[in-house]
């Protein structure tokens, strides 16, 4: 195990590397005693301020031959008030601002003003820039100042943001507890922030501005990104975080990073870094373009696994060259099937690269001969635009040098006569390959046509950085086989089925020669199962993501969702008689609960479909009407959404579950997609692009699962040895499998995972002398259940150790949950399963509510319910209560008695663990109804701190408590002794707050006007707050221009003018935040 290294250490070693290895200018350590001291060497006017507008100053001199006040106009530009808008368009404007320069008018000669481009960063000369390391800056927040470890500032400008964490301390501990924080109380440093590093030193992370924990990413590569990293070194010798400053923040990488590897949705929705291996990947690809001389317009293959962000890696590579290279380069995106050219371009419009109204998408090989001809930067095209009557050479389009062709997916389209005609089209252009799977085997052929590998990170790679989830194979194939187990013939029967449209003689071909396969597959019996399955399966899962169906064919997959509608509706019914025969309060819910995700799920085909009656009549004759199915595929919600945009970007939308043949298989990304339901022959870069499908990671999902009713396993294992890990191949049953651990696991690997969690959950706990296995020793003597809550009262002597014990009772619950459904028939193999998660329930007083129907229901939750006889042993268990966490009335507190009884009490710590809940509970309300009471949530950290410390005993924290609970029960009351309503004391504390000195007759008059600016707001309501009013500066203005009128003839003298404007805008900010919270204030 890795020795405990403190946060003070891992502080004190990140700035070492940065000013020794790294050649950071300066460090500046800005710590003082008092939070509101400003000598604290930043030369802050105000401790509000995160700029540091002297560095700007000079360094915006250094970098700029421009007169003094064209710098003083930039600076203003810089620090703006921007609190009008959202946090991601603050940031977005501010990160445009820094990388593309201000215009300032300037007078020339002649005294006529003249636009003159200022710069705040040199980005073709990083060293030129000023690199300072800050640690422990005081930052006054709403409410409260805080303190962040460490930020790096260039030129005065604060763009990295550090949070460290004590190496026994969890990195997500980091991001949920004190990024969250900031981003409320100091939102003012991350309008400004271009990356977050949070950090134990055993794990460190990287995040973009808002992001969820899920997309927050490893960093520890730093030149070669297929490269296999020791993580058990790196987590032995604690040396993440040196990893990602050596890869991301030296001078001339940081600078790279913020010109070239952020990207923002253009209506500020969301943010994108660069990860890891985007960074270096697209260096290694732009690297290949500078030295592109000699290469015959091969600039390479850029091979990244599905699912590791390559459509935003294609974005950076085109900008970065738009930017660092010069001249007017057309960079021509080029795909083979309509619904990836369609998710492509809608990449780029959504990241702003190109403008909704650019005619970029050619309609016929004319405007596309006309678009290349010119000097648009953009264009999209299918590559069947290359298609021309076969005996004859296709014409030149251009001969333009300075066209980049980028070819989503290299498959099959790219080596056939569409290809060749493309190059015979514009013969001097540079060809470039984006692709998750190349095609291999012996013609390696998008190596023939692309170039050798320019950058390489698969399958694997990906999973080990969380860039991607682990992908889990069930495979579940129905009893009736196909008729002959030949390898060959498999092979080429999954290659002609590949597409979905099937021209005449491949249709022939098919039937004829794979006659007896198809049959089987299509065997009705044989889709029944599978069909019962899925409805067994789908609602009963653990993290419910969304479900893909691929059949064989277009007939086959209607046929299969018609199936599974019928078996869904009885299931339905089946279920709701369970429901009324549920022998647990438990089982009951679980019912319930299937139920209505059930009535929820919508579900449907799609497939391609010309809307010939002739094809119409192939569905009809077969025995199936397509034409309800056309209907819903072409249908668009209320909001004007489809299918497919429903299904990929609304999480929460009820279309849950498709049924395809070959749509949606490639380039296809849906995050929340976590199992495929395969019945259908496929091998190689097909198979590999289909399960990576499933791979995406979206919050709460842990895995995907690949579901396998046909048997591809033979070729998964043969695919994912050429894709998936770039090792040798080696004999493995007499045939090749490739080396090393396939990144894709039977889902018995995960039953494995669990037992071991249980296991450590056990290991954890003995040196507490809690012995689990005595719960299940019990046998008849019901009473010894009793033993959870005297485990319960050991796990909360101490609030690490209760926290570990979540850590370690979390991992199981995941499993569970990912082990659904089949976890249900296997409970018997996992006895302490049910013990470890009931334990859970009592620790975690806050959820537990206790409600359990009776003493027989609560040991049926505790223990598997199949395996005792409860009316046997309905009398000793008679009367028998788990004790449920209380809820207590402060204004009806008997404290002496609370007391007695404390002392009384066999179980300390769950007493205290009951009144410390109790208290965090009242005091969020009391913080909600008046955000200046943050002092009270201060001074009980300070109580639970010290008693975690070991400062105080089990005794004096109780009394500690039981003070803190008489404090607040004054607070509470207070509005009634200072005779002014909740919300109008809220309001009188805020204005309070900025003039503290006041007398109690100044004292009386602020009331009065806290009194009549709520009445007043209240009255104005409708006129004044228009919605999302705090995101428009006008509507803001508006609503600050109100709050000076109600205010200024009401507030005593000694509100001088600053001192109002500061007030004016604190209330202002704060009914910002009410908003923003939802919290309802002028009812």
């Amino acid at each position: 195990m890795a020795n405990f290294i403190s946060e003070d250490d891992i502080e004190k070693r990140a700035i070492k590397l940065l000013l020794e290895q790294l050649d950071y200018d300066e460090h500046l350590n800005c710590f003082t005693a008092d939070e509101k001291d400003l000598n604290d060497g930043s030369n802050r006017s105000s401790k509000e301020e995160v700029i540091f507008t002297d560095r700007v100053r000079k360094a915006l001199a250094k970098l700029n031959n421009v007169p003094a006040e064209a710098i003083e106009q930039a600076i203003r530009e810089l620090v703006k008030g921007r609190s009008g808008m959202s946090p991601m368009l603050a940031n977005k404007q501010v990160h445009e601002l820094i990388k593309e320069g201000f215009t300032a008018k300037v007078l020339n000669a002649a005294g006529r003003e003249e636009p003159k481009k200022i710069k705040f960063i040199d980005f073709n000369n990083p060293t030129a820039n000023d690199f300072l390391v800050v640690s422990q800056l005081w930052i006054q927040g709403m409410p409260k100042f805080r303190r962040p470890d460490l930020i790096l500032y260039i030129n005065g400008i604060p763009l990295v943001f550090i949070e460290l964490k004590n190496s026994n301390v969890e990195v997500k501990n980091a991001y949920e507890h004190n990024l969250q924080t900031y981003y409320k109380e100091i939102p003012q440093l991350f309008v400004y922030n271009a990356v977050n590093i949070l950090s134990n030193a055993v794990e460190t992370k990287l995040g973009a501005f808002k992001a969820e924990y899920e997309h927050y990413f490893d960093w520890l590569r730093v030149e070669d990104e297929k490269q296999d990293v020791d993580r058990k070194r790196v987590k032995e010798f604690q040396v993440s975080l040196e990893f990602a400053l050596r890869g991301l923040c030296s001078k001339e990488q940081l600078i790279d990073y913020l010109e070239n590897f952020i990207l923002y949705h253009t209506k500020g929705a969301y943010k994108i870094i660069a990860k890891n291996h985007q960074f270096i990947g697209v260096n290694k690809a732009v690297e290949s373009f500078d030295k592109r001389e000699g290469k015959d317009g091969k600039l390479g293959v850029f091979w990244h696994t599905q699912g590791s962000g390559k459509s935003f890696s294609m974005v950076m590579f085109c900008q970065k060259i738009q930017r660092k290279a010069g001249g007017d380069f057309t960079f021509f995106i080029v795909t083979d099937r309509d619904n990836l050219d369609g998710q492509i371009y809608r990449n780029f419009l959504n990241m702003g690269v190109v403008k909704e109204k650019e005619e970029v998408r050619p309609k016929s090989g004319e405007q596309l001969r006309e678009y290349l001809s010119g000097n648009k930067r953009f264009v999209f095209s299918l590559i069947h635009k290359f298609r021309y009557p076969k005996g004859k050479e296709f014409p030149l389009l251009s001969d333009r040098k300075d066209i980049i062709v980028l070819v989503d997916e290299a498959h099959r389209t790219q080596y056939k006569d569409l290809a060749e005609n493309m190059r015979l089209g514009i013969p001097n252009a540079q060809y470039i390959a984006f692709t998750g799977t190349p095609l291999l085997g012996s013609k390696r052929l998008t190596n023939k046509y692309f170039g050798d590998y320019i950058s390489e990170y698969n399958f694997k790679n990906a999973y080990e950085d969380g860039s991607t989830v682990p992908l889990f194979y069930d495979k579940r194939v129905p009893e009736v086989q196909l008729i002959r187990d030949d390898e060959d013939l498999n092979a080429d029967l999954a290659e002609v089925v590949e597409e979905e449209e099937l021209s005449d003689a491949q249709q022939a071909r098919l039937e004829r020669e794979f006659a007896s396969e198809l049959s089987v597959i299509r065997n009705p019996d044989r889709l029944k199962i599978i069909a019962q399955d899925i409805v067994k399966h789908f609602p009963n899962r653990g993290y419910k993501g969304r479900g893909m169906v691929i059949a064989i064919d277009k007939f086959t997959t209607v046929r299969m969702h018609d199936l599974v509608q019928q078996y869904w509706r009885e299931e339905i019914v089946a279920l709701r008689k369970k429901e009324r025969t549920a022998k647990t309060e438990e089982e009951k819910q679980r019912i319930k609960d299937t139920i209505k995700f059930m009535n929820w799920v919508d579900m449907a085909v799609v497939i391609s479909f010309d809307g010939s009656e002739e094809e119409k009549k192939a569905f009809e004759a077969r025995g199936l009407d397509i034409t309800p199915h056309i209907r819903k595929m072409q249908k668009l919600d209320e909001n004007g959404h489809d299918l497919e945009y429903r299904f990929q970007e609304i999480p929460e939308d009820p279309f849950q579950l498709v049924f395809v043949c070959a749509m949606w298989l490639t380039g296809f990304d849906s995050p929340t997609l976590s199992d495929l339901y395969l019945d259908k022959p496929m091998v190689g870069h097909t198979l590999m692009q289909t399960i990576a499908r499933a791979n995406r990671v979206a919050p709460g999902k842990i895995c995907g699962n690949i579901v396998d009713y046909y048997g591809v396993f033979r070729n998964l294992k043969k695919a994912l040895a050429a894709y998936a890990t770039g090792e040798d191949e080696k004999e493995e049953d007499g045939e090749k499998t490739g080396g090393g651990n396939l990144p894709v696991e039977d889902k018995e690997k995960l039953f494995e995972l669990l037992n071991q969690a249980i296991n450590e959950v056990d290991e954890f706990c003995l040196p507490m002398e809690i012995k689990l296995d005595l719960i299940l020793d019990s046998g008849d003597t019901f009473d010894e259940i009793s033993l959870f809550e005297a485990f319960a009262n050991k796990l909360l002597a101490n609030e690490d150790t209760k926290k570990n014990f979540f850590v370690y009772s979390n991992t199981v619950e995941s499993l569970f949950e990912a082990c659904k459904p089949e976890i249900y028939g296997r409970r018997n193999e996992f006895e302490l399963l049910e013990v470890i998660r009931y334990l859970r329930k009592i620790v975690d007083r806050k959820k537990f509510s206790g409600d359990l129907e009776s003493a027989r229901a609560k040991y049926a939750d505790i223990i598997d319910q199949s395996i005792t006889t409860v009316e046997e042993e309905e009398e000793k268990i008679s009367g028998f209560e788990i004790k449920k966490s209380k809820t207590i009335d402060i204004s009806k507190f008997d404290f002496d008695k609370l007391r007695e009884k404390f002392k009384q009490a066999e179980y300390k710590h769950i007493e205290i663990e009951d009144l410390k809940l109790f208290i965090e509970d009242k005091l969020e309300k009391l913080l909600n109804q008046n955000v200046t009471r943050i002092n009270f949530a201060e001074k009980l950290q300070r109580i639970i701190n010290e008693y975690n410390s070991g400062s105080l005993t089990v005794e004096n924290y109780f009394e500690d408590l039981i003070n803190f609970s008489k404090d607040l029960r004054k607070e509470e009351e207070r509005h009634i002794k200072e005779n002014l309503k909740t919300d109008e004391l809220e309001l009188f504390d805020l204005i309070r707050q900025t003039n503290k000195k006041l007398t109690k007759k100044e004292e009386q008059i602020v009331k009065l006007a806290a009194k009549g600016l709520l009445q007043r707001l209240k009255e104005e309501k409708e006129k004044i707050f228009v919605t999302d009013w705090y995101k428009d500066e006008v509507a803001r203005l508006t609503v600050l221009k109100f709050i000076k009128q109600a205010l200024n003839p009401d507030l005593p003298n000694s509100y001088n003018q600053p001192v109002f404007e500061l007030t004016c805008s604190k209330v202002v900010e704060h009914l910002q935040r009410l908003e923003e919270m939802g919290r309802q204030w002028a009812a």
